[in-house]
């Protein structure tokens, strides 16, 4: 039996967050696994993107070097690691990892397991021929509208594939696409041995994985709580949950790191990115976020109880990007005196412009940073006496033509347009294909037949 709560770090709250965040919840005090979440909505389509490009890609690249330099304390300590890095390619992800597991000379030492099947591409039309719809949750509209555009399809698995692989033995598990929150509530049921059908402790544990999930969100990184008193946020500590066999647990980070974990800092996580918060869906749960009670269990330590719940739905999320055409989005900066009214005349010249050489728009937008791009605009007329804005301003259109001309515009306005232009050394703006999301459900048992879950080991 564990002598002590079972510690679940996170070391990553999206693809690009702090990469020496892992180093530090590894070497900075004892954890028994590490959770890292590498993916956001809109990140599964540039990985497939990636994969079209190289068949090798399609998983978050810079995990490999990371677990390189990790991997021996990892074997040493007997951590465990859960990550979605696996993106839209899990075994070439596996395999890499293998490759760096010899380089680091921990080879044949680390099991490696990966979930699969959450990708419906390749069963799209077979889905959608027999009757599923995926209509938009947003609009109703049926994806058929948009199917040719379809660039990434991927369904939320839950925690019963991972939990599956850790029974296996795996020390490192990689998933495609799942809910963030199983990546720790995951663990959770694999050490405790807990029951899908005890909604009270799984919702718990989604609890504890939404709090974890976005890593020094919940331990004083982007909070409003006093935000200018926060320590030494170059070194914030990332945050890690104390969790018991009850359900109940602690959100601490480790001693001696910077930030703040406190009954403010956990709350604004608790209610980031909720809708109801009566109805927390998951695959596995429905959790009530409304019957947690955080209570202050010493310095940096916030503990929640009570949370509930409920079963789970017969849908499961589908998240699925499309392409919606290009855009371009470029700056200039109008320097003092009446910097917004110089800014304001260059976007009319550029519009008029634009309009003169015919080509068309599905959306020109122009904010001025400095007066009225965050709030809006300021009350009355702007103040003369302003010493600088930005002008922004940024194309949509299904004609790529038409937003790579729009690029061509926007220098000449420095000797064409308003006086004191400046910032354009960035040179020309760069036409970006737009992914748009589509949010779809499903009914379960049309998908969870095709999870799979096995272990890959290096020889």
């Amino acid at each position: 039996m564990r002598g002590h709560p079972l510690r679940i770090a996170s070391g990553q709250g999206f693809w690009g967050d702090d990469l020496d965040a892992p180093v530090r919840q590894v070497e900075g005090g004892p954890i028994d696994y590490l959770m890292m979440d590498y993916l956001a909505e809109v990140t599964m389509s540039i990985m497939q993107k990636q994969r079209d490009r190289d068949p090798s890609a399609g998983y978050a690249r810079d995990f490999i070097p990371l677990m390189e330099r990790l991997l021996p304390r990892i074997v040493d300590r007997g951590i465990r690691v859960v990550t979605n890095a696996g993106g839209v390619n899990p075994v070439g992800c596996a395999e890499a990892l293998l490759e760096a597991a010899g380089r680091a000379g921990v080879t044949g030492k680390v099991k490696v397991g990966i979930v699969m099947g959450d990708d419906l591409v390749p069963r799209l039309d077979e889905l959608m021929a027999r009757g599923h719809a995926l209509a938009n949750i947003d609009t109703g509209e049926p994806l058929e509208l948009v199917r040719e555009q379809v660039r990434s399809a991927n369904v939320y698995m839950g925690a019963e594939p991972i939990v599956r692989v850790l029974g296996e033995g795996a020390q490192v598990v990689l998933t495609g696409r799942c809910a963030d929150a199983a990546l720790t509530y995951a663990p959770m049921i694999h050490e405790f041995g807990w029951d899908f059908g005890d909604v009270d402790r799984l919702a718990a544990g989604v609890v504890a994985g939404h709090i974890n999930e976005c890593g020094a969100q919940t331990s004083g990184g982007n909070t409003l709580a006093e935000w200018w008193t926060v320590p030494n946020l170059a070194a914030v500590g990332f945050p890690i949950i104390e969790a018991e066999p009850s359900g109940e647990f602690v959100v601490t980070k480790h001693e001696g790191t910077g930030g703040r974990v406190s009954r403010a800092t956990v709350a604004e996580q608790v209610v980031y990115e909720v809708g109801d918060p009566r109805e927390y869906i998951t695959p596995d749960v429905v959790a009530d976020f409304t019957t947690l009670r955080l209570q202050d269990d010493g310095p940096d330590r916030v503990r929640v109880v009570g949370v509930k719940g409920r079963p789970a739905t017969q849908f499961l999320k589908v998240s699925i990007a499309y392409s919606a055409g290009y855009r371009a989005l470029g700056t200039l900066v109008y320097a003092w005196p009446d910097a917004p009214v110089k800014a304001r005349m260059a976007e009319q010249v550029l519009r008029e412009r634009l309009e003169r050489l015919g080509l068309r728009f599905d959306q020109i937008r122009a904010e001025l940073v400095g007066w009225n791009a965050t709030h809006g605009p300021l009350v009355g007329d702007p103040s003369p006496d302003i010493p600088e804005v930005q002008l922004r301003i940024g194309v949509r259109s299904r004609d790529r033509w038409a937003v790579e001309r729009f690029t061509r515009e926007l220098a000449p306005l420095v000797l064409t347009g308003p006086p004191s232009a400046t910032g354009f050394a960035g040179g020309r703006p760069r036409v970006q294909e737009v992914m748009a999301y589509w949010p779809a459900l499903i009914r379960r048992e049309a998908v969870e037949p095709h999870f799979q879950a096995r272990i890959l080991e290096g020889s």
